[in-house]
């Protein structure tokens, strides 16, 4: 785990190791708010653009500056300061709680516009010169996907955010083309992550609903897609990292096994409702999660809808590393641009040695899992457990 620290006399610009917090209890949890403001209209996207934006200064902007950037996102995220102020020799949180102190009854829209307009500020002093190499949109254009490459880094970011980036069928078909597309590009290593305040919502539960197709036929097409999908994720040749910005649901959680790293916000959340909505698991999670937690922690996630906190999940080995949500675009990806410096053929070969043994029992496990799904979607069981849930969604 990770957490931003103000040096008193030499401020390093990344973020330093802070093992024992997280060790002893799990981290908070944060929520931005979902609405812009009137006055101000920022809005939650801005928000998070104006983070990621923090990863491309080039210049240490100094103490001052970034006790101010920290004081202003606290203010933004979690409103005036409440807690207690630390001890005098306790110097590094006694200047962070003081900044934050500082701003007093600003309000969270106040501060979330001031925010945004202090890194605005700070990326414009920089200039174009010292800017890094703009991001290349890729060559197909998405509907439901924001795709660029940066730095020999793919990025194929969900795009639904009013919808918790829930995954429609389109959303399935330009997923496996972007990783398809990906997968030839000249980028070192591509990223998954989503737009907005979460990461997936898992499947946007109107693929369910039936249209012009019966209910045979429409299980059929949706095994169909599900099992090109989740190959596309077994066959991807380079590192494959996701990067969890926030609540992840049901196949975007049961994915992650196949991924190389899953770096999370510490407000992230792993849920898997499979039995509550009358179905069983997939994306290979049957046989990757007992294997990394054990037979009685994978029932509990995937049998019983058990929810894990980040903490949680970076604990049962499904999360690489968790990290404060003030500092978590910065850190990650400042660690993901070394890791692109690397040999672009080496980590490709090495990856293929990691995984080769394994992708034939991942197929395999795809196919069956695909098997019982298709049975589930045709049972009276899921269909009465889908229409509760749509029953439930209507009363709210």
């Amino acid at each position: 785990m990770t957490a931003v620290t103000l040096r008193c006399c030499s401020v390093m610009w990344s973020s330093v190791k802070l093992r024992s917090l997280v060790s002893v209890c799990p981290l908070s949890t944060r929520q931005l708010h979902t609405t812009a403001s009137a006055t101000m209209g920022v809005s939650v996207q801005q928000f998070e653009q104006a983070k990621n934006k923090l990863s491309s200064l080039q210049t240490d902007p100094g103490n001052q500056v970034k006790l101010k950037i920290y004081a202003l996102f606290k203010q933004a995220t979690q409103g005036p300061c409440t807690t207690p102020k630390p001890g005098m020799l306790d110097f590094v949180n006694k200047a962070k709680w003081d900044a934050w102190n500082s701003l007093g009854s600003v309000s969270q829209d106040d501060a979330r516009q001031q925010y945004c307009d202090l890194v605005g500020s700070l990326v414009a002093a920089e200039g174009p010169s010292s800017a890094p190499a703009a991001a290349k949109a890729a060559g197909t254009t998405y509907a439901t996907l924001l795709v660029t490459t940066e730095d020999d880094i793919t990025t194929i970011k969900l795009n639904r955010p009013g919808k918790k980036n829930a995954i429609t069928t389109q959303m399935y078909s330009e997923i496996i083309a972007a990783l398809e597309q990906a997968a030839k590009d000249d980028s070192v290593i591509t990223v998954l992550t989503g737009a907005g305040d979460f990461y997936c919502s898992g499947n946007d539960l109107n693929n369910f609903q039936l249209k012009d197709k019966g209910v045979e036929e429409m299980a059929r097409d949706g095994a169909e897609l599900l099992r090109k999908y989740v190959k596309a994720y077994i066959d991807f040749p380079k590192p494959l990292i996701a990067v969890v910005n926030g609540p992840a649901v049901g196949i975007s959680v049961t994915l992650l096994g196949l991924f190389d790293l899953v770096y999370a916000t510490e407000r992230a959340t792993f849920h898997t409702p499979f039995s509550q909505l009358g179905q069983s698991p997939e994306g290979c999670s049957s046989y990757i999660f007992p294997k990394i937690m054990g037979s009685a922690k994978a029932s509990e996630v995937l049998l019983f809808n058990k929810k894990l906190s980040a903490v949680q999940a970076c604990k049962l080995g499904l999360v690489t590393e968790v990290f404060p949500d003030s500092s978590f675009q910065t850190e990650v990806w400042g660690r993901l641009r070394s890791y692109a410096k690397l040999p672009r053929n080496s980590l490709a070969l090495s990856k293929q040695l990691i995984r080769s043994e394994e992708k034939q029992r991942l197929h395999a496990v795809n196919d069956a899992e695909v098997e019982r799904l298709m049975e589930r979607w045709t049972s009276d069981e899921c269909a009465n457990a889908i229409m509760t849930f749509f029953q439930a969604k209507a009363k709210l």
